[in-house]
């Protein structure tokens, strides 16, 4: 059953044999449960066309399945861009734990975060696209009726115990904690209560009037100021299992029946005996329910399943890797390792699953010419590199250009970059319309546009005609990351000055890890001689010793008063997206900037004459 997905389909009504070449925007579906069809002949970026093509054509779920991580991010840009040939569908996607298995690490709250949403969105979701890595995909998961039986919703206008609202908080993985910036956690403080739902883009502040909720505002954990109101919002527990006294009971009892010997050797077994969550504690999640889930269990009959190439080898790499790690921790008394076949499915018994779906698998080499398999009318872009020290760099550019019979639309990476690439075209004559997505170029008949997606290929389509120019394929890769802000070098003397007039307790700013508080000086013995390091204390009272020499890293913070200024984790997120969101603002402004300074470098001015003077 493994070759199911694999193997040549049998002939499906109104398959073409001999011409089976077939336009990019129309591909042809499987019609119905266990029948399958295979495309082909999918160069640069047309693995995202052709899905969100089908999407669109396909009355359900659409669910398609990657090799690795890398591929799924990949295609979720693609799909996003494509995914406008009409009424754009939900986009959903199902990330991977980013651990290797029985590793002691437990994934980001981020990550359980977007998990759990999209777990608690799909049995919702009648029409769409699911993007998933094959491993992700044999995971076992938490049953669907704990995650329905878990999540709370709050409206304007319910009465609230605060007190049981705490520990119904607590009983679904939620950590008190005094300012709210990470997923999973809450705060309260008088009548206002702050939480951060998983699943969420936002922290939300609940505001009680007496036991009533008045008002529920989403909010900055950054700045802490208020964004808008709502009506309501969803809880969805914070963990993917169970830590109640009913959670802990079965675990226990599980894990005695699972483990020979004394479980009290177990740090695990300690740990979730006391209510914690100790790292690595999702590798045991078996054990916390009577029985687990699949991906299967959440999916509609009508689900269509689209494999990208290489998901059967990336598979197999998968479950060879989790057995090897198995075999290295399965007799550590600390952290005995749990059986795989209880952590995931076994490839045979995924594929076979898969099979009870209609089916495609996507291929980028031609596929020949026989019942189910169809060849797209794509091509690879070709080499399109400006070519600075030539004398024409733009010379491959301008000649595909004039030689190519259809349309062109460029993909900046973003909005500042566009305007960048629509200067740098302007001196070779070339004038691209402005499209905000896919489906604007498509509705329009300019011959050249300029859209704003991170894409990292193109396509070239025989019908319609049409070319997707990736940035990067004018500039490179290496030229996109030169583009990255260099470090600035910054006075150290005046630093130190600086943070010689610190009090205990004030905020400072880490270049790399963000938002903290000024805790002193203190002298550490590293290596058998004594360092003075500054000490700070960031969420849930992790300290970061920075040695002097390094303090050209630190500065005073600067955003809000110091009692508005936010605390963030070290490891966390919070940090690298606030610098992502300003990298975005100051490219932007310097398009605007550059903008004007075009435009007022291509208006003529008036010449005043100078008045003559008269002497008397």
């Amino acid at each position: 059953m493994i070759e199911q997905l694999h193997a040549m389909p049998e002939t499906l009504p109104g398959t073409q044999t001999a011409e089976n070449t077939i336009s990019s925007l129309q591909p042809v579906l499987p019609r119905g449960a266990g029948e399958r069809v295979s495309w082909g002949r999918l160069y640069g970026s047309s693995y995202g066309l052709v899905v969100s093509a089908a999407a669109q054509q396909h009355d359900g779920l659409v669910v398609l399945v990657t090799a690795d991580t890398r591929s799924a991010a990949r295609m979720t840009q693609e799909i996003e861009f494509f995914n406008n040939g009409g009424e754009p569908l939900p986009l959903l996607s199902l990330p991977d734990w980013e651990t290797l298995p029985y590793d002691a690490f437990s994934p980001h709250q981020d990550i359980i975060s977007d998990r759990l949403a999209t777990l608690y969105r799909l049995p919702r979701t009648p029409r769409g696209i699911l993007v998933v890595p094959v491993m992700t995909l044999m995971h076992r998961l938490l049953p669907r009726e704990y995650l329905e039986a878990s999540s709370l919703m709050l409206d304007i206008g319910m009465r609230l115990d605060v007190d049981q609202l705490r520990s119904d908080f607590s009983a679904c993985g939620y950590r008190y904690v005094s300012q709210v910036m990470e997923h999973g956690e809450f705060a309260v403080r008088g009548n206002l209560i702050d939480l951060y739902p998983m699943g969420s883009s936002v922290p939300y502040r609940i505001d009680l009037f007496d036991e009533e909720v008045e008002s529920i505002r989403a909010f900055d954990p950054e700045t802490q100021r208020s964004l808008y109101n709502i009506q309501n919002v969803r809880l969805l527990p914070a963990r993917e299992f169970p830590l109640d006294a009913d959670g802990i009971k079965r675990f226990r009892e599980s894990y005695r029946a699972t483990f020979e010997g004394d479980p009290q050797r177990s740090l695990i077994y300690r740990d979730v005996s006391n209510g914690l969550a100790p790292a690595g504690i999702e590798y045991y999640l078996p054990l916390f329910y009577e029985h687990t889930a699949t991906l299967f269990d959440y999916l509609a009959p009508d689900t269509m399943f689209i494999a990208c190439e290489g998901v059967k080898e990336a598979a197999d790499h998968f479950w060879t890797e989790a057995v090897e790690r198995f075999e290295q921790h399965r007799i550590d008394p600390e952290r005995p390792a749990l059986d795989p076949q209880r952590l995931y499915q076994q490839v045979p018994h995924v594929f076979q699953a898969i099979g009870n779906f209609p089916r495609v698998t996507l291929e980028r080499f031609e596929l020949e010419q026989r019942a189910g398999h169809y060849n797209f009318a794509t091509h690879a872009v070709p080499n399109l590199a400006i070519q600075h020290r030539a004398a024409d760099p733009a010379a491959a550019l301008k000649h595909f250009l004039e030689n190519f019979e259809g349309r062109v639309l460029f993909a900046a990476e973003s909005a500042g970059r566009r305007e960048t690439l629509q200067q740098l075209f302007s001196h070779h004559n070339i004038h691209p319309v402005t499209f905000d997505h896919w489906q604007a170029f498509l509705d329009d008949t300019a011959p050249v546009g300029i859209t704003v997606a991170p894409l990292e290929n193109g396509l070239v389509m025989e019908e319609p005609a049409i070319a997707v120019i990736a940035e990067v394929q004018l500039f490179g890769e290496q030229a996109m990351q030169r583009r990255r802000r260099k470090a600035r070098v910054r006075d150290t003397d005046a630093i130190v000055r600086n943070l010689t007039e610190l009090e205990i307790g004030a905020p400072v700013v880490h270049e790399d890890h963000g938002v903290g508080r000024y805790r002193g000086l203190q002298i550490l013995e590293i290596g058998g001689s004594e360092t003075e390091f500054l000490t700070l204390e960031y969420a849930g009272g992790d300290k970061l010793y920075v040695p002097v020499a390094a303090l050209h890293l630190i500065s005073r913070y600067t955003g809000a008063p110091p009692d508005q200024a936010p605390l963030h984790r070290l490891g966390g997120e919070q940090w690298q997206r606030a610098k992502r969101r300003a990298a975005e603002r100051v490219r932007d402004v310097a398009a605007e900037l550059l903008d004007i300074y075009a435009r007022r470098s291509a208006s003529s001015g008036h010449a005043f004459p100078v008045p003559e003077r008269h002497v008397h």
